[in-house]
């Protein structure tokens, strides 16, 4: 199994990531703090024994130097599993580069076909929690599925909380979802981050609309198969070419929606995160005098485990202090 064999050193290449990128946070230089959680994602990824290729990466090969779509990764033989991967090394890019919550270093992994490969467009999106899964369908009336989804939580619909990216293109959304009566949380960027929080009791948001990217879309669906949350979604090509890169990825009907189970159909389905910056979920990396301290989750959906991890890392160094 890719969980037995994996688990921990796909954990260990988001803490390795996360690192990098934190000694970069407020820097402002976004591209930077990008690039150095890329390289640090893909030395971590070329020491395991795995014959990977990355399907949702940085970008087409001549936009990505590094973790572009369709690389190799690992030093795996003939004997070792071959992999799918997702990365996003550094979500939240802009969080990272000014110092705001939310930044995370993000990897999704699964058995080969087990992740739908993607081209690097944006992808329409309706995001859910596991009581209100089944309940949503992307070409309803935003009024409609708001009150679906109300219903299945027992609550009003003027209860409900929904995270949208405070982009120009969400005008209409945000008023239509303001009209219905509900909350609204607006995010500059994140809307991973914000799909998995959708998924998890207790962090009081109910729902994720809007358009973002399809990377950030496939990784969300893989977290929500191993949180059992509900997604519908559908590509949405805006450059010339993207509809036929996404033919070349065998992708023939651009109007298809998309469930979290069709963007992430695999069976042994492993999603790893380690903040950046502090965030609803995890907290961002402490650097303490010889060492760092690092907060991931490390989820399964095979063997239906979530689990918290809180690493210190420390290094050799004489009088070495480490707050709990």
């Amino acid at each position: 199994m890719i969980e037995d064999q994996l688990a921990k050193e796909f954990l260990r290449v988001t803490e390795l990531a996360a690192i990098d990128s934190a000694r970069t946070m407020g820097q402002g230089e976004r591209r930077h703090s990008d690039h150095v959680a890329t390289e640090a994602m893909r030395r971590a990824m070329d020491t395991l024994p795995m014959r990977g290729e990355v399907v949702i990466g940085e970008g087409e090969r001549d936009e990505a130097p590094m973790l572009f779509i369709g690389e190799k990764v690992g030093r795996g033989g003939a004997s070792d599993p071959e992999v799918d991967i997702a990365v996003d090394p550094l979500e939240g890019t802009n969080l990272c580069a000014t110092g705001a919550p939310g930044a995370i270093a993000v990897l999704a992994a699964s058995e080969r076909g087990g992740l739908l490969k993607a081209p690097d467009c944006y992808m329409e999106k309706i995001i859910v929690g596991p009581r209100a899964k089944g309940s949503i369908h992307l070409d309803a009336p935003v009024a409609e599925n708001l009150k679906a989804i109300a219903k299945r939580l027992e609550r009003e619909v003027n209860e409900l909380v929904v995270i949208v990216l405070d982009r120009e293109r969400h005008e209409q959304l945000i008023a239509d979802i303001r009209a219905a009566g509900a909350r609204i949380k607006l995010i500059g960027d994140g809307d991973l981050s914000a799909g998995i929080s959708a998924a998890v009791r207790g962090t009081n948001v109910h729902a994720v609309m809007g358009i973002g990217g399809a990377p950030e879309g496939v990784l969300t669906a893989a977290a929500l198969r191993c949180l059992n949350g509900g997604m519908q979604a559908r590509l949405v090509p805006t450059k010339e070419g993207q509809e036929e890169r996404m033919k070349a990825m065998g992708i023939t009907d651009p109007k298809r929606i998309y469930s979290e189970r069709d963007l992430a159909p695999g069976d042994e389905i492993l999603f790893a995160a380690s903040g950046v910056t502090d965030g609803a979920l995890l907290k961002g990396v402490r650097f303490f005098g010889h060492g760092h301290r690092v907060a991931s989750v490390l989820m399964s959906r095979k063997s239906r485990m979530i689990r918290f991890v809180d690493t210190v890392h420390v290094e050799e160094s004489p009088g070495i202090g480490i707050e709990f």
